[in-house]
């Protein structure tokens, strides 16, 4: 009798060397990583193999969830700061500022409403499935993302910057949706919830984010100076500079995503020697990728067909607003008379502003603020009306994004970005 532990690592690793060696065909394909993982989750899950279960005597495992996916998402922010070389003045992130200011309102606000006139959800209720949903993965769309630190699209350096800025903003929504739940006076809190929650929460974020890694480069080049460190062991430095500025950020009540986001943009422009972040940079991304498997995997392990189906209807209606109105819609709100930085363009391409729209997203941010929210109060009938909308909605995200994003880049890179004259790099530094 083999032990089931053992049969779970024999398939993960037979996943990996199969996905790793077919790569080069996978990439040329309208097909995703993550889709390929979400199948093989529901095949060892419990309509297959049941080898891979996060509920045991119909208890359901929030905690390791919650746990797996925050470690994911602290990774895979810091990678989206390490890939960003841009001078830090607000033209040069305008795209960023529009779809972070206007954008992820749009998308929280709307979905509340869908929440409230359609699923019959109270406003708290409906603002909390709004703030799970509204932010686009980091995780998830790494083929929409910057290529490298000398990537200058508008389209990347957008969609980078959000997915790696939006999963610290939607927090204070979760919050508010939190408070909401266990107290339906909002006067009891909501002043605490702007100061605290918004004001101080995002100001300690942003400080941490530049303090932390600030002292660390220091040491690490001041030391290295002196012995170098063994070449094996250089790479865990930007490891350790994740967990201390999360950490030391959650200890001051500040948002560690986005201290960790900030911390990746910090540290690309604190080394002496430009290929240290890009050896860190390249040993974060194989480590997100590896993530990513086990993720994804566990969300195919969690799905179950009965509730599904309960909740299709409500799913549906969710999904096809967001997907087809609400995302779209609010990037083209969000774009009109956007200049793009990166080329002598006058408006950013039509086409450049659909597929900021269609590129929405979702993945494991929502299922950590899900998971989150379990912990935090959310429970009984509307716990779990929330939890399969979500689940539902990652997963036609995987299949729809990950099957339409190779072709609609092949599409972008041929139709638009090769058209589009870039402006020169020294154009750029001026604005250091």
């Amino acid at each position: 009798m083999f032990d089931i532990y053992i049969i779970d690592l024999f398939l993960i690793g037979l996943v990996l060397l199969v996905v790793t060696l077919a790569s080069g065909w996978i990439t040329r394909l309208p097909l995703s990583f993550a889709l390929i993982y979400l199948l093989v989750g529901i095949f060892l899950g419990p309509y297959g193999l049941g080898l891979i279960q996060l509920r045991r005597d119909d208890v359901f495992n929030a905690e390791l969830l919650e746990r797996l996916t925050e470690f994911v998402v602290i990774i895979s922010v810091f990678s989206c700061g390490l890939k960003i070389i841009r001078p830090l003045n607000l033209r040069v992130w305008g795209i960023t500022s529009r779809l972070i200011g206007i954008l992820m309102p749009i998308s929280i606000l709307s979905l509340a409403a869908v929440g409230k006139l359609f699923l019959g959800m109270s406003w708290g209720e409906a603002i909390l499935l709004g703030a799970i949903l509204a932010p686009t993965d980091p995780v998830l769309a790494s083929e929409v993302q910057l290529t490298d630190t000398n990537d200058r699209d508008e389209l990347r350096f957008g969609l980078t910057s959000e997915g790696g800025l939006n999963d610290a903003l939607a927090f204070p929504f979760v919050y508010f949706g939190i408070y909401a739940l266990k107290d339906n006076n909002w006067n009891n809190w909501f002043k605490q919830w702007i100061a605290i929650d918004i004001l101080w929460a995002i100001a300690a974020g942003i400080f941490m984010g530049i303090l932390v890694p600030k002292i660390i480069v220091w040491f690490d080049q001041h030391i290295q100076k002196r012995r170098s460190a063994d070449k094996l062991m250089e790479d865990f430095v930007g490891i350790s500079i994740i967990l201390l500025t999360y950490s030391l950020t959650e200890f001051v009540n500040g948002y560690g995503f986005l201290a960790v986001f900030v911390a990746g943009l910090v540290v690309q422009r604190s080394y002496h020697n430009p290929e240290k972040p890009l050896a860190q940079l390249e040993f974060i991304e194989q480590l997100e990728k590896l993530l990513e498997v086990g993720t994804i995997l566990l969300l195919g392990s969690i799905l179950l067909f009965k509730p599904m189906v309960d909740y299709a209807w409500q799913s549906l209606v969710v999904i096809i607003f967001l997907f087809v109105f609400i995302r779209p819609l609010g990037a083209w709100i969000s774009t009109i008379s956007k200049h793009p930085f990166s080329s002598h363009r006058y408006h950013l391409h039509p086409g450049t502003r659909w597929l900021f729209g269609w590129f929405g997203i979702r993945g494991v941010g929502s299922l950590y603020y899900l998971a989150y929210a379990f912990g935090n109060g959310l429970k009984g009938e509307v716990a779990e009306q929330i939890a399969w909308i979500t689940y539902t909605t990652i997963v036609v995200s995987v299949i729809i994004h990950g099957i339409s994003a190779t072709p609609l880049m092949n599409w972008y890179e041929s139709h638009i970005a090769k058209q589009t004259k870039p402006l020169p790099a020294s154009t750029i530094d001026e604005f250091e």
